[in-house]
């Protein structure tokens, strides 16, 4: 990553500033642009205002971790789409939403969560997610070959967790799994978004109702219990979870899948070594970067990052699939090293807002991808990989579909 630009030069670049290019490479690599223009660069955002592009990894950290840039994006504009004014109008998605808050409000909602997903707890469920991953992997080989990885393992495994985890009936799986694809999607009105959101907080409502009738042992249930909590504020909660517990895990272990189909003795490496999975998941995660920009950040006050002057109330854009690929990071940052020591990426983010599930990814992955190549040692894809349908077209990043055989 080159140098960032000067600040005399900041007006003229401002002008011509770019839009933020959403189209990978390839399969799987950020698009050029990212990965060869300076560390912070203008960026075009699709509201029309003019702020910054940040694609340079120690650059990225100072921003995600400087208090003096909001996470409140309802304050300015998206990179991907525009920001519906019915978000503008609630400040983020409404109260208990704490993705979109800034400390103290944002630790005072994510404290309460923290007790369900200490490192601790997490490695408990390793038996149970386990056997999950059992389960869909004898659901997989049922449907026969060829078979949709993505439809009979990598979307099951995580919806089935996190409904367990927060106590959703996995049975009304199809409800929300097409909202959360509905608000994924990123070429979209508002519109499209706000019914998405309603859709998954009314049913979480209707859930959340029963649940303070006729407590059970989770999430939600304990959730009721803390008095101060109101439904709405319970349901965004929920809402965030359910959503970024599934869609998130889903498409690294498709992806990842696919990508290890595409580079085979990265593959063999894994089935030989079995120590080396819980550092090829960390290496996976860096390498794939499977949201598609994220976060946005806005700025309190000017601040200078890297040379960079940036102005009170401009939006800035953190690129994680550029910040992953850089350099300063990894050596050979473009290669796909399944043995390379734990770097510390931001696939999970990093800051206050680090991802609150970060672990249990971790073990979702290494148990989904140790059950999956141990089960099918002859995997393989049953198309061409110019065949699958990946997701360019959503704000996560995967495959639509994975045609497989065995």
């Amino acid at each position: 990553m080159s140098a960032p630009s000067s600040a005399p030069h900041q007006a003229h670049q401002a002008h011509q500033a770019p839009p933020y290019p959403k189209q990978r490479a390839n399969y799987v690599d950020p698009a050029p642009a990212l990965i060869t223009g300076p560390a912070i660069s203008p960026l075009r955002f699709v509201g029309g205002s003019t702020g910054w592009l940040v694609t340079g990894y120690h650059e990225a950290r100072e921003v995600l971790r400087d208090p003096r840039f909001s996470a409140e994006r309802w304050r300015g504009d998206d990179t991907v789409r525009p920001v519906s004014p019915n978000v503008r109008e609630n400040r983020g998605n409404g109260p208990g939403s704490f993705l979109a808050m800034d400390a103290p409000e944002h630790g005072h909602y994510r404290g309460l969560l923290t007790r369900y997903f200490t490192v601790r707890r997490m490695r408990a469920l390793e038996p149970r997610i386990d056997g999950i991953v059992t389960d869909c992997l004898d659901a997989l080989q049922a449907a026969g070959k060829p078979a949709d990885l993505v439809e009979h393992f990598a979307l099951p495994v995580p919806s089935l967790v996190i409904c367990e985890m927060l106590g959703v009936p996995y049975a009304e799986r199809e409800t929300f799994q097409r909202a959360s694809a509905q608000i994924l999607v990123q070429d979209q009105s508002g519109g499209q978004f706000d019914q998405g959101m309603r859709t998954i907080t009314g049913f979480l409502g209707e859930l959340t109702a029963a649940k303070r009738r006729a407590p059970q042992d989770d999430l939600i249930s304990y959730l009721t219990s803390v008095g101060e909590l109101s439904d709405v504020e319970i349901n965004n909660m929920a809402a965030l979870l359910l959503i970024a517990g599934h869609e998130t895990t889903t498409n690294m272990l498709s992806l990842g899948t696919f990508v290890l189909l595409q580079n085979p003795e990265q593959m063999r490496r894994l089935r030989e070594d079995d120590a080396l999975v819980p550092g090829a998941v960390e290496e996976l995660l860096r390498y794939l970067s499977i949201v598609n920009a994220f976060p946005v950040r806005i700025a309190l006050e000017d601040v200078e990052i890297g040379g960079v002057t940036i102005t009170a109330g401009q939006s800035v854009a953190v690129s994680v699939p550029a910040v992953n690929r850089d350099p300063a990071l990894v050596d050979d940052p473009h290669t796909l090293d399944v043995g390379r020591p734990r770097s510390s990426h931001l696939a999970f983010g990093y800051g206050i807002h680090q991802c609150l599930g970060a672990n249990l990814a971790r073990i979702e992955l290494a148990a989904g991808y140790r059950g999956l190549l141990g089960r099918f040692p002859d995997l393989a894809l049953a198309v061409a990989p110019e065949e699958v349908r990946m997701r360019s077209d959503m704000v996560i990043y995967g495959a639509h579909e994975l045609p497989v055989t065995w």
